[in-house]
């Protein structure tokens, strides 16, 4: 649990930094976030998260007709 709280110290450090450097959140968030989170801006969905989102609310709209 220490090795996770110093790691996460370290990436808001990195983050606060990169804002420093850009002046831009959007753009110091997404260069310290590591890509293979799969990180997206909110409104920014690529088409395969959006494409799960909307067979699940078909999934819930079906559930509740029933």
């Amino acid at each position: 649990v220490k090795g996770l709280i110093v790691s996460l110290d370290v990436a808001v450090f990195e983050i606060i930094l990169a804002y420093l450097e850009k002046r831009d959140w959007k753009e110091a968030f997404f260069s310290v976030l590591p890509q293979r989170k799969g990180a997206v801006p909110l409104g920014e969905t690529n088409d395969s998260s959006q494409h799960a989102l909307s067979e699940k609310e078909d999934e819930d709209n079906d559930s509740d007709s029933n």
